[in-house]
């Protein structure tokens, strides 16, 4: 199980990148900290309203794209759900692979860049993301005990 930054550790890196520590920013911090859910910008933005009725969408979603270009938060983006963040890993360079039904994430022990990808001659790498999705073992079986019940 890779370990996540805290929110102690999150703040310490906005302080690092020149941010202000508001009280905002350090309920966010704690949000994410404390949860292993992926969480939507909507998400965020309802939790982070009932504390500071005041807050837009835009703010927190801006906050949300910052911290994820720190590192501090990862984005994800489901089909379904659309581009959700969780807490960053604090561990190597890896990549996920992600259950669309329960979001259960488990980290690959390997990156795929590099196996032999055949990329043109004239491109230089400055980034990249690697996530499969897919149903693990539980949720399998419980779509097919409703698919079974719903047939039979």
């Amino acid at each position: 199980m890779a370990e996540h930054y805290t929110d102690t550790q999150m703040l310490e890196m906005m302080a690092k990148h020149g941010w202000r520590i508001t009280d905002q920013r350090r309920t966010l911090a704690q949000l994410f900290a404390e949860s292993d859910a992926y969480l939507s910008p909507k998400d965020v933005y309802e939790y982070m309203k009932t504390k500071y009725p005041g807050v837009s969408f835009d703010t927190v979603y801006r906050n949300l794209r910052i911290m994820s270009e720190m590192g501090v938060l990862e984005q994800f983006y489901f089909l379904d759900g659309g581009l959700k963040f969780r807490g960053g890993c604090l561990t190597r360079h890896h990549h996920h692979v992600i259950c669309t039904g329960c979001e259960k994430t488990l980290s690959l022990d390997y990156c795929p860049m590099e196996q032999s990808i055949e990329l043109p001659d004239d491109f230089q790498v400055m980034n990249h993301r690697f996530e499969i999705y897919g149903l693990c073992r539980d949720c399998q079986s419980d779509s097919d005990a409703a698919r079974e019940q719903s047939e039979g």
